[in-house]
């Protein structure tokens, strides 16, 4: 099992940042791929950002905005968000997946409020 812990949201005006953490215990041994997810009210859970070996993609709505990065002696993911939008206001979701003996196991952290305001 593995165990997400997310923290760093908050409310923020317009232009402004927020970095998102999100720290991993358990069996992390077998995880190959950490990322962040985001759902507004309404909406579905759509990818922002996710980091997988050495390379990252990005949402095009995070492109050139947002940041991931992963410390892994302190199996943290942070999720560096600049120039925030109102758009931008969603719950921020931490996903880990496990690669255990060729099968995949996805599990998520319980989500942290992100609020934008114009």
């Amino acid at each position: 099992q593995v165990q997400l812990v997310e923290s760093g949201g908050g409310l923020v005006q317009a232009g402004g940042s927020l970095r998102l953490s999100c720290a991993a215990s358990g069996s992390i041994f077998s995880i190959n791929a950490m990322g962040w997810y985001r759902q507004a009210p309404g909406k579905q859970r759509e990818l922002v950002a996710a980091t997988r070996g050495g390379s990252t993609n990005y949402a095009d709505s995070a492109k050139g905005r947002f940041t991931i990065s992963r410390d892994n002696a302190k199996n943290t993911v942070y999720l560096q968000m600049n120039s925030l939008k109102p758009e931008d206001t969603a719950v921020y979701y931490c996903k880990a997946e496990r690669n255990l003996y060729g099968r995949i196991y996805d599990y998520w952290g319980q989500g942290t409020q992100v609020t934008v305001s114009s």
